[in-house]
């Protein structure tokens, strides 16, 4: 599965709009300034998915949500634990390093998160395809990645074969917390959206 450097064009500028989106969002829940970059976009086999947040044992946090439309598909949203925590931190308040283990309160504000990124991404697209993207209500498992991905691929019955990764990068002041925000489209869904943009091989 490739995409021309047009197609990849087209799909980092969406997500470049979704991002400021998010950033802006969160900007204003924690009351600091947030830079939300979107450093690459590609396309990768899902059994692949793992290496990009440090292989399949690594610890992460992960927001999960389905996409219903013309266009249906998942979203996964990965960071690492570590990141997770100071996110959290963040979020609530709290002194860099004091969230050791989230309780339902972090574990809601996580979700939130997740929340935020996919409609800030999903209204980008929305915006460019003129097609009507809406997010399920997310889910949060804090587990290892490879163990996250299975999990959400036998939910899915594996209709989806690939992921277009989206990697994020959130900075506050002179702090960075790494995320990695993944679209996978249900089969036909990638073909929809860059129809629907007039963007072709």
């Amino acid at each position: 599965m490739k995409l021309s450097s047009l197609q990849l064009d087209a799909l980092r500028e969406i997500g470049n709009v979704g991002a400021g989106n998010a950033a802006t969002a969160l900007s204003q829940i924690i009351n600091n300034k947030i830079d939300m970059t979107v450093p690459e976009v590609s396309i990768l086999p899902l059994g692949e998915v793992p290496e990009v947040v440090g292989g399949p044992d690594a610890m992460v946090a992960g927001v999960y949500l389905r996409v219903f439309g013309p266009a249906p598909g998942s979203i996964l949203f990965l960071l690492p634990r570590e990141s997770a925590f100071y996110l959290v931190d963040m979020l609530m308040g709290r002194k860099q390093g004091e969230t050791q283990l989230l309780n339902s309160m972090d574990e809601s504000a996580l979700m939130e998160i997740g929340n935020i990124l996919a409609g800030a991404y999903l209204n980008a697209l929305s915006y460019f395809t003129k097609l009507t993207l809406l997010p399920s209500i997310p889910a949060l498992a804090i587990d290892m990645a490879g163990a996250i991905l299975s999990v959400i691929l036998i939910q899915l019955g594996q209709v989806g074969d690939h992921a277009l990764v989206i990697e994020t990068e959130f900075t506050t002041d002179n702090d960075g917390v790494k995320g990695h925000f993944f679209l996978i489209p249900d089969p036909g869904s990638l073909s929809t959206i860059l129809a629907a943009i007039g963007v072709k091989e």
